[in-house]
């Protein structure tokens, strides 16, 4: 089960490479639209510094929901997703690979990413740890629970419409609790707290975001 589980996400995280242009595509989102506030507001550090945290987070969010439209799509037009789900493996476990995927070929570089964007905002050491730390425990969330989004979508005319609308309120507590930590780092305030409440959001979607996905999957295989 274990070795089906790898192949599932290898599989996916391969055809995202291949397709390189959307991985791209999501990453220069990410850049462009974060370069964009420091331009605009011009050089004044203390208000970079303090909108800093929230931008970058608000532009993780929009880049991981720019992505999520592919992640059963082209396998339910293709017939692959039928096949996945008369497999012995669970459907919960194959949206949980295809979730770890959409984090690995999105969530993870924009975690990369994210300090070098963080110094054009003028954030400081701490609150570029504070940030990377929680961009690696917040990103997760959004893969999770925009495979729920994507999954009620799939099929539907003007589905990315539709599941923006879904999931975008779905994230405002991984938004709001990362933007938190990133900015008691900068102030020198502890980010346990922040970090706490993440990491609790990531296990509740674990816990819940694969059964909601299957379950809608298989509604639209039916």
């Amino acid at each position: 089960m274990v070795a089906a589980w790898l192949a599932i996400a290898r599989r996916d995280v391969t055809l995202a490479l291949r397709r390189g242009a959307d991985a791209i595509l999501v990453l220069a989102f990410f850049v462009f639209a974060s370069v964009l506030f420091p331009l605009a507001i011009g050089p004044y550090p203390a208000i970079l510094r303090q909108i800093g945290p929230g931008v970058i987070w608000a532009m993780a969010l929009l880049a991981a929901l720019l992505s999520l439209d592919r992640l059963f799509q082209s396998d339910y037009e293709n017939g692959t997703l039928d096949l996945l789900a008369l497999t012995p493996m669970p459907v919960e476990l194959v949206v949980l690979a295809k979730a770890a995927s959409h984090w690995l070929t999105t969530g993870l570089p924009v975690t990369v990413i994210a300090p070098l964007i963080g110094l054009m905002f003028e954030v400081d050491g701490k609150g570029l740890a504070g940030l990377t730390a929680a961009l690696g425990i917040g990103t997760p969330i959004l893969s999770l629970v925009g495979s729920v989004g994507a999954a009620l979508t799939l099929g539907a005319r003007r589905g990315g419409v539709l599941l923006a609308l879904l999931v975008l309120p779905l994230f405002v507590p991984a938004l709001i609790f990362g933007a938190a930590a990133a900015e008691a780092a900068s102030f020198g305030l502890s980010i346990v707290p922040a970090l706490s409440v993440l990491a609790g959001l990531l296990l509740v979607s674990l816990a819940l975001a694969p059964w909601a996905a299957a379950a809608a999957l298989r509604q639209a295989l039916d």
